[in-house]
């Protein structure tokens, strides 16, 4: 399924039904009186989030949604049936824009979620409502109201509890593909990716969903490359790994760079808790990998960790940092063992 975070639908609400000018003819009857019901009332137009959806791609190919409206009124008082209401069903972490795509309407971030877009027009009146003591033969009924139209912008930004962020081609992919089920497309050449990917990922009794956003440019916060588009995806991440390529030579600039979009797109990116690992080390001789270690440290000013998404080394130290500020985020950081490690001279096992 190919993964779309934006879409432009025209939504339409029921109109009302129209009220019913009816007489009562019956044997017997004499001045049988009105008799002519209410129109229905039509659908309204609602957007709810749902578990089990993660792309918007129904609305690539349902560009326009309505509800039914609502039937006129009948004869013998009979009132029309109310029209259904329509429900635009999306992922959880959607926000619904005006069409001039800036206006938030809402933001859906729990499933569940239900907002009312456009409300269903009243049925009119039938003649038999407007049956007075003074006026005893109405003539007349009410028009139903009419429908409510727009059209809305549906931007998904995925929940994830962690996110990859870096440069292209810093080893993203191939990091959640290490240490998740998730398939990215991962090969020996250089590409960046298109579609954030999404991975579960298990340490020791912590799970975590791990987002794999596309490989971020300088000026990315004013559009340039994939632009903004993904930046928002990091919204919602509770902490964001930054992946930086350890075979380039300005590994201080390239940080730098990513923290700059960070702060310049906003929205508190920048003052999100970040782990910072040097990747590709098995392809670094050891004496350039540690003068490099140094420099990003000093750059970042926090300790930095040494990983190779395809030896593996280093992996798991970065995974238990990942699930450590996890924990911190969702308010149970107990200790389940896989925070640090011990120590070679500590003795293992039982000891009296």
């Amino acid at each position: 399924m190919k993964f779309l975070d934006q879409a432009k639908v025209y939504v339409r609400s029921g109109a009302g039904g129209n009220g019913c000018v009816a007489f009562r003819r019956e044997k017997f009857i004499e001045y049988g009186g009105p008799w002519g019901g209410d129109g229905g009332r039509g659908g309204s137009l609602f957007v709810e989030a749902v578990e089990n959806l993660n792309t918007l791609i129904d609305y690539r190919y349902q560009q326009h949604i309505y509800a039914k409206g609502g039937e006129a009124g009948m004869g013998k008082v009979m009132h029309g049936a109310n029209g259904d209401d329509a429900i635009i069903k999306v992922p959880v972490g959607t926000q619904v824009y005006e069409e001039d795509n800036e206006t938030l309407i809402c933001d859906l971030q729990h499933a569940g979620d239900r907002v009312m877009l456009l409300k269903g027009g009243n049925g009119g009146f039938g003649n038999y409502h407007f049956k007075t003591s003074t006026n005893q033969a109405p003539r007349h009924a009410n028009p139903g109201q009419p429908f409510e139209e727009k059209t809305i912008w549906l931007r998904l930004k995925l929940i994830a509890d962690a996110g990859l962020i870096g440069l292209p081609n810093a080893g993203k992919s191939t990091f959640l593909a290490r240490v998740s089920a998730a398939k990215p497309k991962v090969a020996d050449y250089p590409f960046t990716t298109l579609h954030p990917q999404l991975g579960v990922v298990r340490v020791h009794t912590t799970d975590f969903v791990l987002a794999d956003l596309p490989g971020l440019i300088e000026g990315a916060h004013e559009g340039a490359g994939l632009g903004t588009r993904f930046l928002g995806h990091a919204e919602r991440c509770n902490v964001i790994l930054h992946l930086i390529d350890g075979t380039e030579s300005e590994i201080v600039r390239a940080y730098k760079t990513i923290r700059g979009e960070l702060a310049s797109y906003g929205h508190g990116l920048e003052d999100k808790p970040e782990i910072v690992a040097l990747n590709k080390i098995d392809a670094i001789p050891k004496e350039l990998l540690s003068r490099k270690m140094k420099a990003l440290e000093k750059a970042c000013g926090h300790p930095v960790h040494a990983m190779s998404g395809v030896s593996g080394a280093g992996v798991d130290i970065v995974l238990r940092a990942l699930a450590r500020q996890v924990r911190i985020a969702r308010g149970t950081n107990e200790n389940d063992g896989d925070d640090e490690q011990a120590p070679p001279d500590r003795p293992q096992g039982w000891t009296p």
